[in-house]
């Protein structure tokens, strides 16, 4: 099915907007919660060392990010006697956080399968405030209701980094679930929901 080149091309005519699977992605992201001290704080700096190292999936989330000292570094790191480099402490926030979204996965997909009833989404269109009025179209806030499976995969995609899949997963919610206008939903302004 072939797009509306204006929405194909959605900044020629000067609207604004992101791909909606990048929406989806960001909005996956800001569910996941953790300590709010900056990693360069004595307290925050503690806390990820604390939460990295209580386990082996923290040392791999370590590994992942680049985080490659001897044992006597960690353990003086940890003893406070040493302080991180400003390279490695960037990557201990890297770890900390890629664990964290690792260990709320099976929660996020919970959370918005919502006991099989899924969550509504609001889908704000491309904003064209600064189009001109002769090529604006009549596009308004949807709102369209996602199924818990499709959660679990777009939350395996996000996971994983598959922007592809998260694509396709976007491509499925807005031909489904927003009739023959879909396509001017491909590009959004932003997606949210409350879960």
């Amino acid at each position: 099915m072939a797009l509306d080149s204006r929405w194909r091309r959605i900044g020629h005519y000067g609207a604004r907007a992101l791909p909606g699977w990048v929406c989806v992605a960001e909005g996956i992201d800001k569910m996941v919660t953790g300590i709010e001290s900056p990693v360069t704080s004595e307290r925050g700096l503690t806390a990820r060392l604390r939460y990295l190292t209580a386990s082996g999936a923290g040392y791999e989330a370590m590994d992942r990010a680049g985080i490659h000292v001897r044992p006597r570094t960690l353990i003086a790191w940890l003893a406070e006697e040493r302080t991180p480099s400003k390279a490695n402490l960037v990557r201990l926030d890297n770890a900390y956080w890629d664990l964290r979204r690792r260990n709320v996965v099976a929660d996020l997909k919970r959370r918005l399968a919502n006991r099989g009833r899924g969550t509504r989404i609001e889908i704000d269109p491309a904003d064209q405030s600064q189009v001109d009025p002769r090529h604006r179209r009549d596009v308004e806030t949807r709102s369209v209701n996602v199924r818990g499976t499709i959660w679990d995969r777009a939350v395996d995609a996000w996971i994983s980094h598959d922007a592809r899949e998260l694509e396709a997963i976007w491509d499925e919610i807005i031909q489904g679930g927003l009739g023959t206008d879909w396509d001017a939903y491909t590009y959004v302004s932003s997606v949210g929901w409350a879960a």
